[in-house]
């Protein structure tokens, strides 16, 4: 808290014999403050939530106990993405393939072609994507967000082939 301390009475007389007030000195115990300052800061360190990391809900199938009951795929349903390296995109259609084209992440890019309806109308329509190892894990999340934002129902990341991967190198540069 503060006190004032004020020793002794007065000082010499001056004009008119009134006596002058002696100065008095203030002191302030700051101690009460720095626990309050403290306490403050304790409270809201505590109170505080720290961002929580976003996550992406990705539901995985189980794995089927009888693979005799499992349905054939056709090769138009299945659209093929393979991310590679320096944010480069391809894709082909089919399980067989001879040559990719090379698209963009924007939405003149996959997204349009995904929105394509002869895509949207397929209810067995499957995206498989398939990274390298080059590529970038945005790029790989971005594809997760394109599948939300096309509302595609059925897609999976797997392992890209080996064939996959030299058609990709062969492929030129995209501008």
């Amino acid at each position: 808290m503060s006190e004032v301390s004020s020793e002794g009475g007065g000082g010499g007389k001056h004009k008119g014999g009134k006596p002058k007030g002696k100065k008095s000195s203030t002191h302030i115990d700051m101690t009460p403050m720095v626990d309050l300052a403290f306490l403050l800061l304790t409270f809201f360190m505590l109170t505080t939530s720290f961002s929580k990391p976003k996550i992406m809900q990705i539901i995985m199938p189980e794995k089927p106990k009888d693979t005799t009951q499992q349905k054939k795929i056709n090769q138009d349903d299945v659209m093929n993405l393979l991310v590679g390296p320096k944010d480069r995109l391809f894709y082909y259609v089919g399980l067989h393939f001879d040559q990719v084209e090379s698209t963009t992440y924007g939405v003149d890019g996959i997204q349009k072609i995904l929105m394509d309806p002869k895509y949207k109308t397929n209810p067995r329509f499957m995206v498989l994507i398939k990274a390298t190892p080059d590529s970038k894990y945005k790029n790989i999340v971005n594809m997760f967000d394109i599948m939300r934002i096309t509302d595609t129902r059925l897609y999976a990341l797997v392992d890209i082939t080996d064939k996959e991967k030299e058609l990709i190198t062969k492929t030129p540069e995209t501008k």
